[in-house]
């Protein structure tokens, strides 16, 4: 299937994630809808091709073997302000989703993501809004997140978590221990 949308003067695409298959068949796909595509599998090899030539494009994976993607996020914001990056991850909650947008990413996919739902992400008009899940969070997860976001608020400290939510640290311990509910 190949897309005619217009990428614009500059259809440069950084593909970030440390899963070597998914980065390939994903940068072929994304060159059939235009792209000219480009890839790195680690935070370190990602940053010096940023800072060597910032792509107007970028797919990054939060969770790399070597570091956060948020990182290149980041960098790439401060390189390119223009350029529209994506963040995919397998590990999603609405705290890490929050960062990644106020570093820089137009949107956060949860894996997995076909490359139809990247390219329409890298696509959207700012304007557009992403439709609503057809699955909404139970009470279970969105209690959850909501201990996930203060927990990142507090910079990861248990103590200081517990004490804003007002529970005991080792239930906190517990909770933060769990998988996320469904």
């Amino acid at each position: 299937m190949t897309e005619t949308t217009d990428l614009g003067d500059d259809p440069t695409l950084l593909i970030v994630d440390d899963d070597h298959s998914f980065v390939q068949r994903l940068a072929r796909a994304m060159e059939k809808r235009g792209f000219e595509t480009d890839t790195a599998e680690t935070i370190e090899e990602a940053i010096g091709k940023v800072d060597r030539s910032p792509p107007a494009y970028a797919v990054v994976d939060m969770r790399l073997g070597d570091g956060n993607g948020l990182d290149v996020v980041d960098r790439l914001r401060r390189a390119r302000p223009d350029a529209r990056s994506v963040v995919l991850t397998g590990y999603g909650n609405i705290a890490t989703a929050v960062t990644a947008v106020k570093l820089g990413a137009m949107d956060y996919l949860s894996k997995p993501a076909d490359a139809d739902d990247v390219f329409a992400a890298l696509t959207r008009s700012p304007d557009d809004r992403a439709l609503p899940p057809d699955n909404p969070m139970s009470a279970d997860r969105v209690r959850w997140e909501h201990i996930q976001r203060i927990y990142e608020l507090c910079d990861r400290n248990v103590s200081e978590t517990a004490r804003r939510l007002n529970m005991h640290r080792r239930t906190l311990q517990r909770i933060l221990a769990k998988r996320a509910p469904r």
